[in-house]
């Protein structure tokens, strides 16, 4: 017996049949088939055994490098734990193709909308200001509104004209206040006539006014008041007021004025003045815009015009 070389070996070793060693096992990757829903990926593993091809005599290089790098893999896949599966662009693609189904496309698009959803929190309103904003927005459109309506209703002011003014009594005599004072005491009644017009075209006013304030030498002797009132809007109205005093002491400043008689024969100088309140509700209580117009007039009661109406027809200043 002699050792055999290597070109022996060589020679005999495709036509002398030998037995063939033991065959190696090795295991196949395979898709689970437990999961058929392609956007849900499972983590198991199926392994199939495949018999070594060393039975069979090799016939090319690829095949080799093939069942080495399977027998690789199948090395990688048993350090996984188990129950986990390793996901490839191969198995997705043979899944795909089997259901029709594309699951890395659906994983790119739901990747996708959560980019934009993530670009939209950034840039966009957050929805709980939606609220806030919205009732800002509301109070600064209606003050607008409101200083609108105000702007527009303020030059509509009321036109006020005094027409007369009648004297139906007029009497001077001697008395004694409250505290007992021997003065002269006047007691008067007239009746004042004015025309109230309302200019304002979209809105209507409540009208009032301050005593009515008829004066003698810095004395009041006869006041009267205009009893509160609506005027609807571009429309007037004419007023009767009755102006009254009744034993008003003058202390000393009606000592011209007295007489046997009661009554004077001389011209007195008289002043009155008051002041028109006006209110309008254009808004509710929100817009109220008033209008307050201050009247002066100088009249003279003339003794032979008792009963006869006296024009005040510029007379009277209006501010």
């Amino acid at each position: 017996m002699h050792a055999k070389t290597d070109s022996e070996v060589t020679s005999l070793a495709p036509s002398s049949p030998t037995r063939s060693p033991r065959r190696q096992v090795y295991y196949v990757q395979s898709p689970s088939r437990d999961s058929h829903d392609g956007e849900k990926t499972t983590t198991s593993f199926h392994s199939t055994p495949v018999l070594s091809p060393m039975g069979s005599p090799p016939h090319s290089h690829s095949s080799v490098g093939r069942h080495s790098r399977e027998s690789s893999s199948t090395r990688f896949s048993g350090s996984l734990k188990p129950g986990s599966r390793k996901i490839s662009p191969n198995d997705a693609s043979r899944n795909g193709n089997r259901k029709g189904e594309k699951p890395w496309k659906d994983c790119d698009v739901i990747e996708e909308e959560g980019l934009l959803e993530g670009e939209e929190r950034e840039r966009g309103i957050p929805r709980r200001c939606y609220f806030p904003l919205f009732v800002l927005g509301f109070f600064l459109l209606f003050s607008l509104f409101s200083l609108i309506l105000w702007g527009a209703s303020k030059p509509m002011k009321p036109k006020i004209s005094i027409k007369s003014i009648k004297f139906e009594q007029f009497k001077i005599q001697a008395g004694s206040d409250s505290t007992g004072v021997a003065t002269d005491m006047i007691t008067m009644n007239s009746t004042l006539k004015l025309t109230y017009r309302n200019t304002g075209t979209f809105f209507g006013v409540h009208v009032t006014s301050s005593p009515m304030d008829l004066a003698y030498s810095e004395v009041i002797v006869a006041s009267g008041s205009i009893k509160k009132f609506y005027q609807s809007r571009s429309s007037q109205r004419s007023l009767t007021i009755p102006i009254m005093g009744n034993k008003i002491p003058l202390y000393g400043s009606g000592a011209s004025l007295s007489s046997s008689t009661g009554t004077t024969s001389l011209p007195v100088p008289l002043k009155l003045s008051f002041v028109v309140k006006s209110r309008a509700y254009v808004l509710g209580k929100l817009v109220k815009p008033k209008f307050n117009r201050r009247i002066e007039c100088s009249l003279t009661y003339d003794p032979k015009k008792l009963n006869v109406a006296i024009s005040l027809k510029n007379k009277c200043t209006i501010h």
